[in-house]
């Protein structure tokens, strides 16, 4: 099994900044590619960006270039997602998920381990 934390959401001002984590523990071997997700108030959860630890190739959605920054750490076993200038819809539980294979796919069914979410609200 593979555990992902994910930590570093919080209250923030419109404009403000946040850099969300993601720790891995477990059998991270099984794990290639981390995604970040997020999922506000009465909607579907989305894909944000996704890493592939190996390679440290990346892919964001269109709505998510130059706004967001995914990176990894791999001696920490942590991946990371920055965004800076928030807007409140920004506001959402943010999840790390990682699934084996380099794939970096959109569909959260394709990935088989989720951390628990880390909740990020924006004021305006």
């Amino acid at each position: 099994q593979v555990q992902l934390l994910e930590s570093g959401g919080g209250l923030v001002q419109a404009g403000g900044s946040l850099r969300l984590s993601c720790v891995a523990s477990g059998r991270t071997f099984r794990m290639s590619t981390v995604g970040w997700f997020r999922q506000a108030p009465g909607k579907e959860r989305e894909f944000v960006a996704g890493i592939n630890w190996s390679t440290g190739s990346t892919y964001y959605v269109d709505s998510a270039k130059g706004r967001f920054t995914i990176s990894r750490d791999n001696a920490k076993n942590t991946v990371y997602l920055q965004r800076n200038s928030l807007t409140p819809e920004d506001t959402a539980v943010y999840y790390c998920a990682a699934r084996p294979g380099i794939a970096i796919p959109i569909d959260a069914s394709e990935y088989a381990y989720w951390g628990q979410g880390t909740q990020v609200t924006v004021s305006s």
